[in-house]
């Protein structure tokens, strides 16, 4: 038996590791931009608060479509980055002379 015969083949499926999204976007942040464009429309039951509360859900949508295309977690990364703001120092690289001391 060749060595190659003697492996096993375990299928990986995509829907188990891609990420939620709903309308091409990040789930928790698309529906938190329907939440607010519809209780928008809802509180204020008009013509121009609806147009508004449609054209502000439009606007969210794209730009969460756009963020979503450039990275699928990129709002979970990004508030990961502020959270280890303190850990990581303002330099370059780590044998740059520093001015001041890295220690606060």
């Amino acid at each position: 038996m060749s060595e190659q015969d003697k492996r096993r083949v375990t299928p990986f499926h995509r829907a188990l590791h891609r990420p939620q999204m709903i309308a091409g976007g990040e789930r928790e942040l698309m529906l938190f931009s329907m939440l607010i464009a519809g209780g928008l429309i809802v509180s204020a039951m008009n013509f121009v608060a609806t147009v508004l509360g449609l054209i502000i859900w439009m606007i969210c949508a794209h730009a969460l479509r756009k963020m979503a295309k450039a990275d699928p977690n990129m709002s979970k990364v990004y508030i990961r980055q502020l959270k280890y703001g303190h850990y990581y120092g303002p330099f370059s690289r780590p044998f740059r002379v520093a001015k001041s001391s890295r220690i606060y």
